[in-house]
C-alpha cells in the first residue's frame, strides 16, 4: 500500500489517492487504452464530414458517400469497444481502490489508541467508512474517465482544427486563460463546501446513532422534542450546504459554456469575411465547426467533473487524515510464554492529555503474583485510569510498570494483553451466538467442553439452558436480547475461558441481583485463586476477603492494607465503609 504523505493541497491529496490506483496499473492501462480509442473517434468523425460534403454532395459522388457510410459504422463500432474498455476497467480499478481503502481503514481502526476513541464520535467514523469512501470511488473512476478521455479528445480535436485553420483555432484559444480562472475559483468553493457536507454527514450519523442507542432514555426522560430540534438543525445545515454546492455547480457550467459560445460566435464572424470564405470549402468549414462542437461538448463534460473531483479530494483528505492518526505505540519486541503475575507500578504519573491536569500522581504499588488487590475511592479518584495502564490502553507519562520484572513497554501489545483478562462494568457483546461471544478472538479454538465449563463456573448455564437455541442463540447487537446480569455473566465466563494469569475486574458484579451476585462472587473467588487480580468495586462488601485494599484519592494512594487493618486505622476507607453500611441499612429499613 502507498505510504503516508503530506496531504496539504489538492494535487498532493489526489496524487496520494492515485497511488492506490497505480497498484492496479495493468488494469489501469487497459482503461487508458480504451480512452485513447474512444477519444480518437471524434477526430475521425469530424474528418469524414469534409469528403462527405465536398465530394459526396458537391460533386455528386455516390461512391464517396458509400465510403463515408462504411467509415461511420467502423468509427462508432470502435467507439463502442473503447467505451467499454475505459468504463469497465476504470470502475474495476475504482472498486479495488475502495476495497483497499476500506480494508486499510478498518485495520487502522483496530490499532488506534483508546484516547482517539475518547475524542472521536462513532458516527463520524462510520461516515468516513461509508460516505467518504464512496465519494473517493467516484473521484477515482468517473472523474478519471472523463478527465483522460475528454482531455485526449480535446487535444486531438484541437490538432485537427489547427490543421484545418490556424486563425480560427487561435480565436478559440483566446478564452483559455479566462476559463482557467473560472475553474480555479469554482474548485476552491467546491472543496470548501464538500468539507462542510462531509462534516455535516458525520453529525447526522452521530445523532442518529446516539438516538438509536439511547432510545429508552429519550422516551423515559421526554427527550423526543430536544432530539428532533437537534436533528432538525443538523439536517437543515446539511441541506443548506448541499444547496450551495448545487448552486455553484449550476452556475459554473453555464458560465463556461457561455464563454465558449462567445468564442464560437467570434469564429463565425471571422469566417464571414470574404477572404476567409474564399480560402475554405463548405466541407472544410463544416468539418471544422463539427470538430469545434464536439470540443465544446467535451469541454462541458470536463467542467462538470470538477464538482465530483473536489468532493472526492475533500473525502480523500478526510480519509488520509484518519489514516495518518498515530496508532498504538507497539514498539515492544519481547514476548513472554507464561507469567507468574507479579505486577509493579513504579512512580507512575498520568493524564489523558499532555496539557490536562494529572489523573494519577506518583503511584507506587506492588502486587505479588497470585494476590488480589482492590482499588477503592470516590468517583474520579483514578481507579479505572490506573488499571487501564496495565494493558496499555493509555500511555503513562513517566514511571515504569513491570510484570515479573519485565517492563510492559518492552513487550509487544499482543503478548502483553494475552496474559490479561478483563471484565468491565460496561459489557460488550457482539451480534453473534453465545458460543462465539465466549470463544471470541484468540479463544476461537476453545473446545465446546471448555466453553460449557466456563459458562457453568460463571453461573450462566442457568439461563443458557432455557434459551431455545442454547449456545447457538444470537444475542443481538451488544447483547440487547439479554438482561444486564446475563450479559455480565457471559463476560465473566469469557474471562474464565481465557484463563489468564492476570485478571482485571472493573465492577464485575454491578449488574447482578443479590442472589446472582452471591453465586458469581463464589465463582470469582475461585477464579482469582493463584491469579493476580486487580479489582474495582464500589460495593465494599464484595472485597472484604481480598489480600490488599488500595484507597485512591485525587489520583494518589492515601491508604493501603487489608479490610481489618484499614477499618482499625479509622481513615478514609473506614469512613467509606461506614457511609456505605449506613446507606445499606437505611435502604433495608425502608423496604
Amino acid at each position: 500500500m502507498p505510504a503516508a504523505n503530506d496531504t496539504s493541497g489538492g494535487v498532493a491529496i489526489y496524487r496520494r489517492l492515485l497511488a492506490y490506483a497505480m497498484v492496479y496499473w495493468r488494469v489501469f492501462l487497459l482503461a487508458i487504452f480504451g480512452m485513447i480509442i474512444y477519444s480518437t473517434t471524434d477526430v475521425a468523425f469530424s474528418s469524414v464530414i469534409k469528403p462527405m460534403l465536398d465530394k459526396g454532395f458537391s460533386q455528386k459522388d455516390g461512391q464517396a458517400l458509400y465510403n463515408v457510410a462504411l467509415l461511420i459504422i467502423v468509427i462508432f463500432a470502435v467507439r463502442v469497444v473503447g467505451n467499454f474498455l475505459s468504463n469497465f476497467f476504470m470502475v474495476k480499478v475504482a472498486r479495488n481502490v475502495v476495497w483497499d481503502l476500506r480494508a486499510v481503514m478498518f485495520k487502522h481502526l483496530l490499532r488506534l489508541p483508546s484516547a482517539y476513541y475518547d475524542r472521536t464520535s462513532s458516527g463520524g467514523l462510520v461516515s468516513k467508512m461509508v460516505y467518504d469512501i464512496e465519494q473517493v470511488a467516484d473521484a477515482s473512476s468517473q472523474v478519471i474517465i472523463v478527465f483522460v478521455q475528454d482531455s485526449l479528445a480535446i487535444i486531438g480535436l484541437l490538432l485537427y482544427m489547427f490543421y484545418q485553420s490556424v486563425q480560427l483555432t487561435l480565436i478559440l484559444l483566446v478564452i483559455t486563460p479566462l476559463l482557467a480562472a473560472v475553474v480555479v475559483s469554482v474548485s476552491r468553493r467546491f472543496r470548501k463546501l464538500s468539507k462542510r457536507i462531509q462534516s455535516s454527514m458525520g453529525n447526522v450519523s452521530t445523532v442518529t446513532e446516539e438516538t438509536i442507542d439511547a432510545n429508552r432514555e429519550i422516551k423515559i426522560f421526554g427527550g423526543q422534542a430536544y432530539e428532533l430540534r437537534q436533528f432538525h438543525e443538523i439536517n437543515t445545515y446539511n441541506r443548506k450546504q448541499y444547496l450551495k454546492y448545487a448552486a455553484t455547480n449550476a452556475i459554473s457550467s453555464p458560465i463556461i459554456e457561455f464563454m465558449v459560445a462567445l468564442a464560437f460566435a467570434a469564429i463565425l464572424l471571422f469566417a464571414s469575411k470574404p477572404a476567409v470564405l474564399a480560402s475554405m470549402s463548405s466541407g472544410k468549414f463544416t468539418s471544422f465547426m463539427v470538430a469545434m462542437l464536439l470540443l465544446m461538448q467535451h469541454a462541458r463534460k470536463l467542467t462538470t467533473i470538477n464538482a465530483s473531483l473536489q468532493r472526492g479530494v475533500a473525502a480523500a483528505e478526510s480519509i488520509f487524515k484518519f489514516l495518518d492518526e498515530k496508532t498504538e505505540n507497539d514498539t515492544g519486541t519481547n514476548t513472554l510464554a507464561r507469567v507468574q503475575g507479579r505486577v509493579e507500578f513504579h512512580t507512575i504519573n498520568f493524564g489523558y492529555t499532555a496539557t490536562a491536569s494529572p489523573v494519577l500522581q506518583h503511584i507506587d504499588l506492588v502486587i505479588e503474583a497470585g494476590k488480589s488487590v482492590a482499588l477503592v475511592g470516590r468517583s474520579g479518584a483514578g481507579k479505572t485510569s490506573l488499571i487501564s495502564l496495565l494493558p496499555r490502553f493509555y500511555e503513562y507519562h513517566s514511571g515504569r510498570i513491570t510484570i515479573d520484572g519485565h517492563d510492559i513497554k518492552q513487550l509487544s501489545l499482543e503478548n502483553l494483553r494475552s496474559h490479561i483478562a478483563l471484565v468491565s462494568q460496561h459489557v460488550t457483546l457482539f451480534n453473534d451466538t453465545i458460543a462465539h461471544n465466549l470463544a471470541y478472538g484468540a479463544l476461537g479454538k476453545a473446545s465446546l467442553v471448555d466453553i460449557h465449563r466456563a459458562a457453568q463456573a460463571a453461573h450462566a448455564m442457568e439461563f443458557i439452558d432455557k434459551l431455545p437455541a442454547g449456545f447457538d442463540t444470537i444475542v443481538g447487537e451488544n447483547g440487547v436480547l439479554l438482561s444486564g446480569g446475563q450479559r455480565q455473566r457471559l463476560a465473566i465466563a469469557r474471562a474464565i475461558l481465557k484463563n489468564a494469569p492476570i485478571l482485571i475486574l472493573d465492577e464485575a458484579t454491578s449488574a447482578l441481583d443479590t442472589e446472582s451476585e452471591r453465586h458469581i462472587q463464589a465463582a470469582l473467588e475461585e477464579l482469582m485463586k493463584n491469579r493476580t487480580s486487580l479489582i474495582i468495586a464500589h460495593r465494599l462488601s464484595t472485597i472484604e476477603k481480598v489480600d490488599s485494599i488500595v484507597v485512591l484519592q485525587e489520583g494518589k494512594i492515601i491508604e493501603q492494607g487489608n479490610h481489618r487493618q484499614l477499618l482499625a486505622a479509622n481513615g478514609a476507607y473506614a469512613r467509606l465503609h461506614k457511609l456505605q453500611f449506613t446507606l445499606q441499612s437505611t435502604q433495608g429499613n425502608a423496604r
